[in-house]
């Protein structure tokens, strides 16, 4: 009868969990919004800070692009945008061209919103990358867009 043990470390002897891409990637993004939660004070998610800036960068977008923008799905777009126009900090209408999109815009007190909050994020990415020297913060900023 063979030994499971041994048949199990045989075959992940060469895999370690801690060298993973994808588990790496998971826990710096953990403490990335570890960091967002105490600076923010959980005025707004990493998702609703993004969406909200892509706003303020780009000008109201269909929800669809939106989404796209920021990569996440038409799902969670939604769930995002709604909860931010019942906070009053994004104002939806329908796109008077096309009836089936959906127009999505930043309300005045959402411009003012990510204009204070600014700062916090720009401190955020700071504390998250604080380990690294800066030529460390470049290359990894720079391999992880030519990642995405």
């Amino acid at each position: 009868m063979a030994d499971i043990s041994n048949t199990a470390r045989s075959t992940t002897q060469d895999y370690h969990l801690d060298e993973q891409v994808g588990y790496l990637l998971r826990r710096a993004y953990q403490r990335n919004c570890t960091i967002f939660s105490d600076k923010i004070d959980g005025a707004l998610t990493p998702m609703q800070f993004s969406v909200m800036h892509r706003l303020a960068e780009m000008g109201p977008m269909s929800q669809n692009f939106l989404g796209r923008s920021v990569a996440m799905d038409g799902a969670t777009t939604k769930g995002v945008v709604d909860r931010l126009s019942t906070r009053g900090l994004l104002h939806t209408e329908r796109d008077p061209k096309d009836k089936r999109r959906q127009l999505v815009s930043l309300t005045d007190a959402g411009q003012a919103m990510v204009e204070t909050t600014v700062a916090g994020v720009l401190a955020v990415t700071a504390e998250t990358l604080s380990p690294l020297r800066a030529r460390e913060r470049e290359t990894l900023i720079r391999l992880l867009q030519k990642i995405v």
